[in-house]
């Protein structure tokens, strides 16, 4: 299953290795059919505290980090930021693999 990526603006970058990001959406509202602005905050993983307030960045959902990070920073104002050690291999085979071991042994 592909992971979700959104778009925001960073909003926060006090933590440490976490920033803040604003994700806004367009919705149409049911009754009056007009379009309205619905957005969200989310924390993000910044391995290298590259992003700063104002930047627009680019998130991937990934496995949790902490109890309210489970978000990584890839695209920077438009380039792509490197990724921390861990984060390239699928959530899935990371599960499976030793259960292959095991049966062979």
């Amino acid at each position: 299953m592909p992971r979700r990526v959104l778009t925001g603006r960073v909003v926060s970058d006090k933590t440490d290795k976490t920033v803040t990001v604003l994700v806004e959406r367009r919705v149409m509202h049911p009754l009056y059919k007009k379009f309205i602005r619905r957005s969200k905050r989310y924390a993000a993983h910044d391995e290298a505290n590259l992003c700063k307030q104002g930047d627009v960045v680019s998130i991937e959902e990934c496995r949790p980090i902490s109890r309210t990070k489970s978000w990584l920073v890839v695209v920077r104002n438009g380039e792509q930021v490197s990724r921390p050690e861990g984060f390239d291999a699928p959530m899935v085979a990371e599960a499976s693999a030793p259960a292959a071991n095991e049966a062979a042994v």
